[in-house]
């Protein structure tokens, strides 16, 4: 039987459940704020969309931390392959860069999500757009549009709103208190795959805002990975401190205290440094001993100067562990609306097994609008294709049921 169905937020996780909801015959319709469709998703692959990884499964799995094994069934039934044969269904191939990440072949997003769009209208679903959620109704939803406040019943609803990062494209958590009214339990929302902010002087700002440290490794409770990011006006950022995000803001929280450990030379041992060093002319600069002896020049020397300003006076051996083991102490995370993600949201004791809010007995939830974080990658647009089908497929189950 075919019943009325609502899904608020044109996003990935969205868009997935009214893919699988209209295969089954039931009449959905897609109510976005914006003036198109998965905003994010187009900027987040506007220098290549990372799709999914190419990690084996069992390790992709444990990538969202404490939400890993809530989130495992639903990735579980729609899992990386699977997110790239549904991609190859809707023509876009796909392929795996150097870092493991899958991309599609073109490079973009766009391509994807036009097909995506096309195959939804076949499929008869209505998508409608400049459509704003103020609220709930007596028989269902209330949404701000061009024409004024309208009322719309549903037989079951998706909320697929997102999180709290990007609120210019949409996700602005403005749906927060109407939840809480109904005795949602709400996480408060926090920054994930964010940079810092770090006390650096007005001299290394000015100099060094923009230029990147490659080759690196860096250490916090989240482990060593290796990579590169980026020294901004504010502090840094980049993939590397991404990796660490999660271990360092909640450092913050906890503490008040937090920095980011940056080996300079991962390819040279703490002794070969010091030895090197010692031989260097202890009456050449220390710029150049630096550059000879330890191969560090540029914005790589100019950052151990900057935070250990006593460097130059540093016996080899002291001077080679510095550069190993080189703390950038952290003030803050950057601001949520510049993260790329965001931990936080409707916790997962007041969802059932099907993806319902329990206070509401029609009402699911999917995508970044649950209290889940995962890093860049792939990570973050497989787990929400995985909520959007997990919740489509919870909702069938009820309406069955009903």
């Amino acid at each position: 039987m075919s019943r009325k169905i609502a899904i608020i937020g044109g996003g990935p996780a969205g868009l997935m459940a009214a893919e699988v909801l209209s295969a089954s015959g039931h009449a959905v319709t897609v109510y976005e704020a914006m003036p198109t469709f998965g905003r994010k998703f187009l900027l987040a692959g506007k220098s290549g969309l990372n799709i999914t990884h190419s990690e084996e499964f069992s390790r992709f799995a444990e990538r969202f931390g404490a939400a890993s094994a809530r989130l495992r069934p639903a990735l579980d039934a729609f899992n990386p392959e699977d997110v790239r044969e549904w991609a190859l269904g809707l023509g876009a191939e796909t392929f795996v860069g150097t870092s493991g990440r899958v991309f599609p072949t073109v490079m973009k997003a766009s391509p994807l999500l036009r097909a995506w769009l096309r195959r939804l209208e076949t499929q008869g679903v209505l998508l409608r757009m400049r459509h704003r959620w103020t609220g709930f109704a007596e028989e269902g939803h209330r949404f701000a549009t061009l024409e004024g406040e309208i009322a719309v019943p549903a037989d079951a609803t998706l909320l697929a709103l997102g999180g709290a990062s990007w609120p210019r494209l949409g996700s602005d958590a403005a749906w927060v208190p109407w939840l809480r009214e109904k005795s949602v339990a709400i996480a408060d929302f926090r920054p994930a795959n964010c940079g810092f902010d770090v006390g650096w002087s007005e001299t290394f700002r000015e100099r060094f805002a923009g230029a990147p440290l490659k080759s690196v490794s860096a250490t916090s409770d989240a482990g060593i990975f290796r990579g590169e990011f980026v020294v901004s006006r504010h502090g840094i950022e980049g993939s590397l401190v991404y990796a660490h995000s999660a271990a360092l803001r909640d450092r913050l929280l906890a503490t008040g205290q937090a920095s980011l450990a940056i080996d300079l030379m991962p390819d040279r041992t703490t002794e070969r440094l010091a030895r090197d060093l010692s031989r260097q002319d202890v009456k050449a600069s220390f710029s150049n001993r630096l550059r000879k002896g330890a191969g560090l020049d540029g914005v790589k020397a100019a950052l151990l100067r900057e935070l250990s300003p006593n460097s130059n006076r540093m016996a080899p051996e002291a001077l080679a562990g510095l550069i190993k083991t080189l703390p950038v102490p952290l003030l803050r995370p950057r601001p949520i609306a510049e993260a790329i993600s965001s931990a936080g949201g409707i916790a997962w004791d007041g969802l059932d097994p099907n993806y319902m809010l329990k206070p509401l007995p029609n009402v699911f939830a999917a995508g970044e609008m649950l209290d889940w974080e995962a890093p860049t990658g792939g990570y973050l647009l497989t787990a929400c294709l995985a909520t959007g089908r997990a919740a489509a497929k919870g909702i069938e189950a009820w309406l069955q049921s009903k």
